[in-house]
């Protein structure tokens, strides 16, 4: 009788966590990217690009990709130096023209983002430097900033301290530091391993690698979903958590909530993992520690 008391127990704890996981947005979907209610129009000028939102602009093609409405003139031609660390730093280049960029991921993967969170050459419209989201005090006392170039901390053009993106950040299998996964022909990432694909078990594999040569780069849209900044959909497809809307925060495109206040909470750990599989549990012996939200 004990036995099968406790066993219900667990059974009922379990299916608990698991509708605790799930969690329906509350507020609108694009979160901070409504630009003050202006929603879609502030990216996507239907008319005239930039200057069909007031920018002014000297670049001849604005809003003929994406109906793009920032302006992008600054950053054509434009290279940095990202993420520099032990590894190596990375360089990021934009063509001199985005009309002949178009099948270079780094144009609509991480230029577009930075006509408007870079703060340095790029000054993007309707921008106030800090998360949208509110965050619990202990989280800390300073606001997170959102421009890469220009990030309140007097680094103007400093851009060794964010995570490297481009068509030279690119994701490896099989490496140190890495998943035992494998890169198809055309660059997408599968994991396939009998680690990596443990982890999408318990955890999911969320991100968009765009290919560039063959290889999956990292650019800003990897990590982020630019339309869907509090909730993201999971599905059998990319996870083998119970499918449903769950929480996520900054436009991560993966559960994500470092705001949760739970102390053992590994999610936002889990996250970078599925990039950087080398510090993951199941490629160190935890093959059957989950996640916890």
């Amino acid at each position: 009788m004990k036995k099968a008391m406790l066993i219900t127990l667990m059974v009922l704890a379990v299916g608990a966590f698991a509708v605790a996981q799930l969690q329906n947005p509350t507020t609108d979907v694009l979160g901070a990217h409504l630009n003050y209610g202006r929603g879609c129009a502030a990216c996507h000028a239907p008319h005239s690009g930039a200057l069909g939102n007031g920018i002014s602009t000297s670049d001849p093609n604005t809003g003929n990709i994406a109906l793009w409405g920032q302006d992008v003139q600054p950053l054509l031609g434009q290279s940095f130096i990202t993420g520099q660390s032990e590894h190596g730093s990375y360089t990021l280049s934009f063509p001199a023209s985005w009309q002949n960029g178009t099948s270079d991921p780094a144009v609509t993967g991480t230029m577009l983002c930075l006509s408007c969170h870079d703060g340095n050459l790029a000054k993007g419209s309707h921008m106030n430097n800090a998360v949208y989201e509110v965050l619990p005090g202990t989280y800390g006392s300073n606001p997170i900033p959102t421009l890469l170039g220009n990030n309140g901390a007097g680094q103007i053009g400093d851009y060794l301290n964010d995570h490297p993106v481009g068509d030279n950040a690119t994701v490896g299998c099989g490496g140190q530091y890495d998943w035992d996964c494998t890169i198809a022909a055309n660059g997408k990432i599968l994991m396939n391993g009998p680690n990596s694909s443990k982890f999408v078990t318990n955890y999911g594999f969320f991100v968009s690698t765009k290919a560039f040569n063959n290889l999956p780069t990292v650019q800003c849209t990897t990590c982020h979903n630019q339309h869907l900044m509090n909730v993201v959909k999971v599905s059998a497809s990319n996870s083998g958590l119970p499918p449903g809307n769950y929480a996520t925060m900054f436009f991560i495109r993966a559960p994500y909530n470092p705001a949760s206040g739970i102390g053992g909470s590994n999610q936002t750990a889990q996250f970078c993992r599925q990039c950087h599989g080398g510090e993951a549990n199941e490629m160190n012996g935890g093959l059957t520690i989950p996640t916890t939200f």
